[in-house]
């Protein structure tokens, strides 16, 4: 597959500074919120991206999580959450019980990440938010996009330098090309070298992430030696549309289910 390189004005590069190895390292100021700290990332021209933190006390690893649809979770300086429906952003505690700490970063300005995420661009800010992690404190950091956040889930583990991510979880992943005009096909899912655990509900019925695509998705990873599809099934529906967060398709219903079945995956591979 050949990775769609957009242009993404709205997402301009990452500015660093260097450490003391010559090593870059993202620039970083917090607030302490409600749910946890409010980091923000430095870009170029001066913007910051927000990025929401919440930790248990000595987590086993970081998950850094890549929220769908339009991306925009409207983080509040005091950790509040505006938008949290999507099922990266309203599971933040359970997995923190589950003893992992979660960085969920929100969009530059509220814009829109739909048709982006697979950019040259958005890899730098991803790689961004893994090496923010990486300085919150020791141990692994992981991927974990959902639904169309599995776009970004791809291309950042497919630029990731090595060893700085031990694996990438992907659920419900956008594989049917629709109105953002990118998949996960889009984002050079052929060169993820780390450990990948792809999941699918059976009952999803979103038209551009069907649980039938999830071994061909798991069979694109080519350069990976570990490879794992769970399937899943069951959830509520209370949004009108089938792509939506408290559906099936978001795991409404079911969280606990899915998020011990991810971190026994986790569990395996920290």
């Amino acid at each position: 597959m050949v990775a769609i390189l957009l242009c993404l004005a709205a997402l301009p590069s990452m500015a660093f500074a260097q450490d003391h190895n010559g090593q870059a390292t993202p620039a970083i100021a917090a607030d302490h919120g409600r749910n946890g700290r409010v980091l923000h990332l430095s870009l170029n021209g001066g913007d910051r991206l927000s990025v929401l933190f919440a930790a248990p006390t000595s987590p086993r690893g970081t998950i850094v999580m890549l929220p769908g649809g339009a991306g925009d979770i409207g983080l509040e300086h005091d950790g509040r959450i505006r938008h949290g429906d999507n099922f990266v952003v309203r599971t933040l505690e359970l997995w923190n019980r589950r003893g992992y700490a979660v960085l969920i970063p929100d969009t530059p300005d509220h814009a829109n990440l739909r048709g982006h995420r697979a950019s040259s661009a958005y890899a730098r800010v991803v790689g961004g938010l893994v090496a923010l992690a990486h300085q919150q404190g020791p141990g692994p950091v992981f991927l974990l996009g959902t639904s169309q956040g599995t776009v970004a889930a791809v291309n950042g583990a497919a630029h990731a330098p090595a060893s700085s991510i031990a694996g990438v979880v992907l659920t419900e992943s956008v594989s049917v090309m629709g109105g953002s005009r990118e998949t996960v096909f889009s984002a050079s899912p052929q060169d993820i070298g780390v450990s990948v655990l792809v999941v699918a509900n059976r009952d999803d019925r979103c038209n551009v992430a069907p649980p039938t695509a999830a071994r061909q998705i798991a069979a694109a990873m080519t350069a990976s030696r570990d490879v794992h599809v769970l399937m899943v099934a069951g959830g509520a529906t209370r949004s009108k549309r089938e792509c939506g967060s408290l559906t099936p398709h978001g795991y409404f219903g079911i969280e606990d289910q899915v998020i011990n079945a991810i971190c026994n995956w986790l569990d395996a591979h920290a």
